[in-house]
Formats: C-alpha cells, structure tokens, sequence
C-alpha cells in the first residue's frame, strides 16, 4: 500500500477533502501538523515534519497544504531528499512527478478548489516513473545536494 503524509499548518476546509480523496483512492494516510492536531501549526514545521517522513522513506510520498502553498513548500525541499513542487493544475502536477521525480506535493489552500484538488492529484499519482530522458538531471539535483554556495 502507497503511504502518503498530508500535512498543513492551519485547519483549511480543502486538508479534510485531500486526506478524504487519497483514502477513498486506497491510500494510507499519515497525519500532520493542523490535519493531525486540529490546531494552528507553523509552516516550517509542517514542511519539515513531511519532509523527513518522505526521505527517510516511512511514507512513499507528502502532500503539504498552506495558504500560498509556497511556504510549505520551501520548508520540505530543506531536507535532503525531498524534491517538492507547488502544483495549481494538473499538467503541472504531472509534469513535476514525470520530469522532476518530485516526491512532495505543494498545494495552496487559497486556491484549491475540490474539483481542483481531485485533477492535480489524479494527474500526480497517474506518473508512476520519471522520464528515462530526465533520470541524469534529477541525478544532478541529488548529487548538487548538500553543497556550499560558492
């Protein structure tokens, strides 16, 4: 079974829908920040709570939700390993998983209607492998990790 943490920082209408959709769909569920507790959490702790299940592989993939879905996004693409996309259609969505191999799924609570959300995450769990042509540039980003700017 495909394991997906969902996490947001704040009890937006649309978290309820995604962790309802995903499971309706047969995945497992993992709960955090504001999902989880019900309460106002801060991004960056959201971000990085996802983050750290996904590269440390105790779930397949995240799902971040903040207003912008910015934030949440910066904050996951901290810890090594994570490659997270703010998606707001389904081509991007796609394109982030098919092109990108990202493994976190930024999503903006402002604008994510439920319709919305079902066609971004249909188009992000149909890419089961990235692109064979893009595996040596999603090599470099892995690779580029961890560096010092100089």
């Amino acid at each position: 079974m495909v394991r997906v943490a969902v996490g947001s920082d704040d009890n937006y209408r649309i978290c309820g829908f995604v962790v309802d959709y995903l499971r309706s769909k047969g995945f497992e569920v993992v709960l955090v920040g504001s999902v989880k507790s019900g309460k106002p959490e801060p991004w960056p702790e959201v971000g990085f709570e996802v983050g750290r299940l996904v590269a440390s592989k105790v779930v397949d993939y995240g799902v971040v939700i903040c207003y912008t879905g910015t934030g949440v996004s910066i904050a996951a693409n901290k810890v090594r390993g994570v490659r997270a996309a703010l998606c707001v259609d389904a081509k991007t969505a796609q394109g982030a998983r098919l092109w990108n191999d990202a493994n976190v799924l930024a999503l903006s609570a402002r604008l994510l209607s439920e319709e919305l959300a079902k066609e971004i995450i249909d188009a992000w769990f149909s890419v089961k492998e990235p692109d064979p042509t893009e595996v040596n540039n999603i090599r470099k980003i892995t690779e580029f990790e961890g560096t010092n700017p100089e």
